[in-house]
């Protein structure tokens, strides 16, 4: 899965840096912030939601959604998985005492 997040992530680095005008990706990066946030803020509403009432297959669309909203929020402010995963693997190291 993580191919496919990195792929994802390129596929809108590119839709960003070279837009498309028929480009979903597009069109919501030029919405700006605001619009990216909320749209990223429904997308985790609907998880929640098919997370508690829905089927195992909703659930996972639901969840590809919200992965991609998310990595279109993370390239509208410059963020990348790595320095995502940065954060991931420090939280995750043992502990020295």
């Amino acid at each position: 899965m993580t191919d496919m997040i990195s792929q994802l992530e390129a596929i809108i680095a590119d839709r960003k840096a070279n837009p498309k005008p028929s480009s979903y990706t597009n069109a919501l990066l030029d919405q700006g912030i605001q619009a990216v946030a909320q749209k990223v803020g429904e997308e985790a509403v609907e998880v929640v939601i098919a997370a508690l009432s829905q089927s195992r297959e909703r659930q996972i669309d639901e969840l590809a959604d919200l992965f991609y909203h998310t990595l279109v929020l993370m390239a509208h402010q410059n963020i990348s998985l790595d320095e995502v995963r940065a954060v991931l693997q420090q939280r995750h190291q043992p502990k020295q005492e």
